[in-house]
């Protein structure tokens, strides 16, 4: 197991590396890339500035056969009019009706042409003739300036697209306008404190990219890990996550298999133990009818009697260890007196007994012989804790919340309080020669037959106090 996390997070490690070269290759790259644009921009401009020379000296061209200077020969600004290639020119006569037109662009309205013109650069007029000359920038500049703008598109477009599965985000220099972005939540583009906390989160796994843009001005680039190595990163404590549950689930069930293998156990040795007391419990009750007949004192036979009747008792109680047995809605209070009347007589002599209920009217549904059997255990081991010295007190009461509430208190030494949730486990004991099972029993009588409680409270003074809630 421990190879497997190993391996796993050492792949995930070198996968981490790997992708992350890849992006300062790519974050790089997009350096490089927009100062190859900026670099081309200036190129653009100095052709643009050239072309601007040329239009600047066609209009002064047509100024000059405006109003040419004395004995200036035309010719050769005629022959330049004529040889122009690229700017576009308007010219109208005085009737505003056009003369000639050249290198304007076809399927483009004249008069919307001549207005764009004219809101560009100041027509040259003819005052001698009424002549207007309408020109702009040349159609080699306009086409420059649009190949710079989708050059500055395509620079912007690629740079998203080209992430592959790293989440990118452009902004403004402002960094609250999103220009471009790719594999992030549209819904947090849409929401400023939102956008926000993914930028400050995507700054605090890589520094943004900045990048200045001819004509575009200031950007930023955000990106972070892609989702594949993020989930990579998480995969080894995902991984011991599932095995640390496995381990619990296997835990579970391998108890679950020896707590009812004990329990088998537990009902063979219970079933066998009420077989075994069967034949010499029917040998004890032919044997008082034997003394009946030859007239032995009927003290005797009564308190011989009453042992017989408790080792029925105890056989019946055997005997329902492992099947369901039937609760009946009883007087508990008429239940512990029972077993208390039976107690105290059969416990040291300086053990003072006692039993109180608030209400010796309380209702449950109990089975007699096994809820004796609960007390009889707690009173024995009382009575051994006090080493047969001392005061027991059976309560009986109302629980706030429902239901009601027998305790048995001792004046014994106590238990102390690191011992209070091992002395129900089967085998734990403090007597040399005890097996470790009676308090075992009697929490599986009281929580499993009953459905109760059965544990250890505090006590007023020194000693011992069982709770048992029903």
């Amino acid at each position: 197991m421990l190879v497997t996390l190993w391996y796993s997070n050492d792949m995930a490690r070198r996968i981490r590396e790997e992708e992350q070269n890849k992006v300062h290759l790519w974050s790089e790259a997009i350096v490089q890339r927009a100062e190859l644009v900026g670099y081309t921009q200036q190129l653009f401009e100095e052709l643009g500035t050239e072309e601007r020379g040329k239009a600047d000296r066609l209009a002064d061209a047509y100024r000059l056969i405006n109003d040419p200077p004395r004995g200036m020969d035309l010719t050769f600004i005629t022959d330049y009019l004529w040889s122009n290639k690229t700017i576009p020119v308007l010219i109208y006569d005085g009737n505003d009706e056009l003369l000639y037109q050249v290198n304007t662009p076809a399927g483009v309205s004249l008069d919307s042409l001549k207005g764009v013109m004219s809101a560009a650069n100041d027509p040259i007029v003819f005052n001698d003739v009424g002549h207007t000359v309408y020109w702009d920038e040349s159609v080699r500049f306009s086409e420059l300036k649009d190949v710079m703008q989708d050059l500055i598109n395509s620079f912007i477009s690629e740079t998203v697209i080209n992430s592959a599965s790293v989440p990118v985000i452009m902004t403004d220099s402002s960094r609250t306008e999103v220009i471009r972005y790719q594999r992030v939540d549209s819904t947090a583009i849409g929401d400023a404190q939102k956008l926000q906390s993914l930028l400050t989160g995507m700054a605090g796994s890589n520094d943004p990219i900045e990048v200045n843009l001819p004509g575009e001005g200031r950007h930023y680039i955000y990106y972070a890990d892609s989702v594949i190595l993020t989930q990579l990163r998480y995969y080894p404590l995902a991984q011991l996550v599932l095995i640390a549950v496995f381990t619990f689930v296997a835990y579970l069930i391998f108890s679950s298999f020896r707590r009812a293998e004990q329990d088998q156990v537990w009902v063979g040795m219970a079933k066998e133990t009420a077989h075994q007391l069967g034949t010499p419990l029917s040998s004890l009750m032919a044997w008082v009818s034997l003394l009946e007949d030859q007239g032995v004192r009927s003290d005797y036979l009564t308190e011989m009697n009453r042992d017989i009747v408790r080792l029925n008792t105890v056989v019946d109680r055997f005997s329902k260890i492992g099947s369901k047995p039937i609760l009946k809605e009883l007087n508990v209070a008429a239940v512990i007196e029972a077993t208390v009347e039976y107690m105290r007589p059969r416990v040291s002599k300086n053990v003072e007994l006692t039993f109180e209920a608030s209400d010796r009217d309380l209702q449950a549904p109990l089975s007699p012989p096994l809820f004796s059997w609960v007390l009889e255990n707690l009173i024995r081991n009382a009575v051994d804790a006090m080493d047969g010295d001392g005061k027991i007190q059976v309560g009986l009461e109302v629980v706030p919340e429902g239901g009601v509430l027998v305790t048995v208190a001792d004046t014994g030494p106590g238990i102390p309080k690191s011992k209070r949730k091992e002395i129900f486990q089967p085998g734990y004991t403090t007597k040399p020669r005890g097996w470790g099972l009676g308090l075992s029993l009697c929490k599986r009588i009281i929580e499993e037959y009953h459905g109760g409680r059965i544990s250890v409270g505090v006590s007023e003074v020194l000693g011992s106090r069982f709770l048992i809630q029903l």
